[in-house]
């Protein structure tokens, strides 16, 4: 198993390493040309949104990931990931992959100081440490086919639907590696 991991910007190295540590084969995405090289499954960073939104566009990326996805191709968003693959984004106009039946807040819990951690359950797989920096969450889920994996105070953090994941927490940025053992596990081997 390869899973490529976008590379613009963002917490990308700390998914390599995850994956690495669980016998996974990693390769970054950096520009199109990436794009054609074999691969099983994406991971899409936390980070800035807006910016990889931007620059999936600007170097031509977009539109064969999109297709990738729709195609049926496992995908793992955390944080900015989450928002990129949202169908509809509470706070802001702009749309980006949005191919997941949610409706996100962006910068739910504020700026940078609003960041924390928390332990707490993940469906499938117990307590797991959770790290938010100005993280998202899921506000509506607009589509019965989604699933609920994992809320912290009253918030959806953690959701699947069909071939794609998402964590409004930054699972990477954590000595636990059980979330991308879920994705490689649950998402990947269908």
């Amino acid at each position: 198993m390869k899973v490529a991991v976008l590379a613009l910007q963002g917490a990308f190295i700390e998914h390599e390493n995850m994956l690495n540590e669980l016998g996974v084969e990693t390769i970054e995405l950096r520009q199109k040309k990436d794009c054609f090289e074999e691969f099983d499954a994406l991971v899409l960073p936390g980070g800035e949104s807006t910016v990889m939104g931007k620059l999936l566009r600007e170097l031509d990326m977009f539109d064969i990931l999109k297709d990738k996805i729709e195609k049926g191709m496992p995908v793992f968003g955390t944080c900015a990931g989450l928002l990129l693959l949202a169908g509809n984004i509470e706070n802001d106009y702009r749309k980006h992959i949005g191919l997941m039946d949610i409706t996100a807040e962006r910068n739910a819990y504020g700026r940078q100081l609003g960041s924390f951690e928390t332990v707490s359950k993940f469906k499938g797989i117990g307590e797991i440490p959770m790290r938010f920096i100005r993280a998202p969450y899921i506000k509506n889920i607009d589509d019965e086919s989604v699933e609920v994996l994992s809320v912290v105070d009253d918030k959806i953090v953690a959701a699947r639907e069909k071939n794609m994941l998402v964590t409004a927490f930054h699972p990477e940025l954590t000595d636990c590696n059980e979330v991308h053992k879920y994705f490689i596990d649950n998402m990947c081997n269908i």
